[in-house]
């Protein structure tokens, strides 16, 4: 009997508490009360009232967010580029959801492609969930007769929807162009099929037009073992961490080729099972324009970002000022 006393005293004790933080909270956050009311309304000092308050957000009670203004993010896209010889760095204002943040990344793509996109250019497309969503922003944009070419081949059917194939059609219908398929998996088991297909006359062909296009749409993805291509079965989980302890991989680029954190390709046999263009090629393009909407993948911005093959860089702002901080502080 003692012991559920004790446990009923323990737990009515704890409810209090938080009932007591939340009721702080409450009068200094929302309803603007000073540090000193609250001390005199609660009888205890302001010291601990200040140490009340750091605890409620320590406990999740109170969450404190930071929205960028329009003129912040214009001055953190002049700093990126700066730091990394961009030609445009096209910067989101944070979002609260993924899904949120991704569109408003695309919504800005989507715009620096109608504004630059003329008649006769050539796009060459990567794959992904930011790539995508490019095609699937439905904002209005003029129609020009532009070509959208795979730069990799596509995966089974439930990721139809990343494949570049779909993706190429979607923008060809949103621009009013044309798209031009990759007829091959963009995953092989080894590095002896990869060349079969490489050396195929049409698929060869389809990779050239996307090696002289103007311009290049890829995303930039990490090495978590959660992430897509590992949910798609492209890759194991195994293989994804192996990379990333082993090999020092921090990401890939298009979903087609590997990078270190110091930007430098990867020699890794994931790389040789992948039917698409190589890093090389992304030099060639004028313009890259590389996605990541994630906060999570700022390690992997930075690595693709060193890489040189990117002139335009899409991405939030937390993502912009973490990328800031990692190379100041470097």
């Amino acid at each position: 009997m003692s012991t559920t006393r004790t446990l009923s005293s323990n737990f009515e004790s704890l409810l209090d508490d938080t009932n007591l933080l939340t009721e702080i909270a409450i009068l200094y956050y929302q309803q603007n009360t000073t540090q000193e009311e609250i001390s005199k309304k609660f009888g205890i000092s302001r010291a601990k009232v200040s140490r009340l308050l750091r605890r409620a957000r320590e406990e999740g009670i109170v969450e404190i967010t930071v929205k960028f203004h329009p003129v912040h993010s214009a001055q953190l896209e002049q700093r990126l580029m700066e730091k990394f010889n961009l030609k445009r760095a096209l910067i989101a204002l944070d979002q609260p959801s993924v899904q949120e943040q991704r569109t408003q990344v695309a919504t800005l793509v989507s715009s620096f492609l109608d504004g630059n996109l003329q008649d006769g250019m050539v796009v060459a497309v990567g794959q992904g969930q930011n790539v995508a969503a490019v095609a699937d922003q439905p904002g209005i944009v003029s129609h020009r007769n532009a070509r959208f070419v795979c730069a990799i081949g596509g995966t089974h059917r439930s990721g139809d929807i990343i494949n570049a194939d779909h993706i190429c059609r979607r923008l060809a219908k949103k621009f009013g162009g044309s798209s031009e398929t990759l007829y091959a998996p963009a995953y092989v088991d080894t590095p002896e099929i990869r060349d079969v297909f490489l050396n195929h006359p049409n698929i060869n062909e389809t990779l050239n037009q996307a090696r002289k296009a103007e311009f290049a749409l890829v995303g930039i993805g990490d090495m978590d073992e959660n992430s897509h291509m590992v949910k798609l079965g492209c890759f194991s989980a195994r293989e994804f961490v192996e990379a990333r302890v082993n090999d020092g991989i921090v990401g890939d680029i298009g979903g087609f080729d590997f990078f270190k954190l110091d930007g430098s390709r990867a020699n890794t046999l994931m790389r040789d099972r992948v039917v698409g263009l190589e890093m090389q090629d992304l030099t060639n393009i004028p313009n890259v324009i590389a996605m990541a909407s994630e906060s999570r993948k700022a390690l992997s911005i930075l690595g693709a970002l060193k890489t040189e093959t990117i002139d335009v860089l899409a991405t939030s702002a937390s993502c912009a000022m973490a990328l800031l901080n990692m190379v100041d502080n470097g």
